[in-house]
């Protein structure tokens, strides 16, 4: 009974571009997925993505106007040397309590849809070691582990 509840609200959920006004949404968000940050700094973030033509951000807002909105996703072209044009899943986030019910699913198939319309030839997503929730969602939605990698980082 459950699911099919869960399955009724995934249902209703609305994906739409992400707007100026969801910036302190947003910045709450990306704090739950271990990225805090201050409406004023997303909102800065979201005008820089530049060109439009290379980058996305798309929201799911729930239909209870009272929880408003429940994820996001940023989605990018990867134009790179070494393989043909594909697009990168650069963040995704389901607030908690809302996971598992389809919004992250309908999130990622916004993605999809945006990276299909500019020609890319596929999707890559990285996902921390530690998230093996989130690992078994992307397995899940057609994704397969392919590579393992230390990533480095410098302060400039």
């Amino acid at each position: 009974m459950a699911s099919t509840a869960s399955g009724l609200a995934s249902a209703r959920v609305k994906i739409r571009r992400a707007r100026r006004g969801d910036a302190e949404r947003i910045a709450q968000l990306s704090g739950e997925l271990g990225y805090p940050a201050t409406a004023a700094q997303v909102a800065t973030r979201l005008r820089q993505l530049k060109p439009t033509s290379k980058h996305a951000v798309f929201v799911a807002e729930s239909p209870d106007a009272a929880t408003g909105l429940i994820g996001w996703v940023h989605v990018s072209v990867s134009l790179l040397l070494e393989s043909d044009m594909r697009a990168e899943v650069n963040g995704l986030i389901v607030a908690e309590g809302q996971r598992s019910a389809g919004a992250g699913a309908k999130l990622l198939e916004a993605a999809e849809e945006w990276a299909r319309r500019r020609s890319c030839r596929g999707m890559n997503v990285r996902s921390n070691v530690i998230r093996e929730r989130a690992h078994g969602f992307y397995e899940r939605n057609g994704y397969e582990h392919y590579k393992t990698q230390k990533a480095f980082r410098k302060a400039l």
